[in-house]
């Protein structure tokens, strides 16, 4: 069987995610560079895999899939024996926070970790009106992680770590090194979720390929 290919830059983090998620699970895969700054997610090769020209891209055999969020539900379920179970069925906290990632936690921080970590890298400077825009959400968002957490909610679906959890590493991870991290460490219950999310294994030989500059 051919290796799984996963499309994209390392340093992205919809890359990241799926990454870590395929890691999780034990699987062999590369990842094959579509470097943005070039507009190689432009080129023709890449737009047959995602007509949308956008990153993430994975090829497994015959399958190829684009969305990151989509990328880890098919490999959660194709895989669902190998590893840990990341979509124990029926699950409505599962599918509920699955959807507040998306819907939530994901417009506020990504803005965040663009102004603070990724703009910068690039010759920019943040831009001080969106960052506290955005910090503000986030801190509403968190405020509700840290009520549910506190409920005795050792990770976001229950007492097993699953797919809810994995969608938000590599994001808690960007925003982790940015000024902003404090929203995480104020917060007793979202911090030691964190914590424990991320000492997993898998997470950790993610974190090892990023390629963050030294200051970061």
């Amino acid at each position: 069987m051919a290796p799984i290919k996963l499309y994209g830059m390392a340093l992205s983090a919809n890359v990241v995610r799926v990454a870590a998620v395929l890691n999780e699970k034990g699987l062999d895969f590369e990842i094959v560079d579509v470097d943005l700054r070039t507009g190689a997610h432009k080129h023709p090769e890449f737009l047959a895999l995602n007509p949308f020209g956008q990153i993430p891209a994975l090829q497994d055999g015959d399958e190829v899939l684009y969305e990151s969020r989509a990328i880890n539900r098919y490999i959660a379920t194709k895989y669902k024996s190998q590893g840990p179970d990341l979509v124990p069925t029926p699950s409505a906290k599962l599918e509920t926070w699955l959807e507040v990632e998306s819907h939530h936690f994901y417009p506020a921080v990504f803005p965040l970790v663009f102004q603070l970590l990724i703009k910068p890298m690039i010759g920019g400077a943040p831009d001080a009106a969106v960052v506290d825009k955005h910090a503000a959400d986030l801190t509403k968002v968190l405020d509700v992680y840290e009520a549910h957490l506190a409920k005795g909610n050792k990770y976001l679906a229950g007492d097993a770590y699953t797919l809810a959890d994995a969608n938000h590493l590599s994001y808690m991870f960007m925003l982790s090194k940015t000024t902003k991290a404090e929203l995480v460490a104020s917060r007793p219950h979202v911090k030691a979720w964190w914590d424990d999310i991320s000492a997993r294994p898998a997470w950790l030989k993610t974190v090892a390929s990023i390629p963050l500059p030294p200051s970061a």
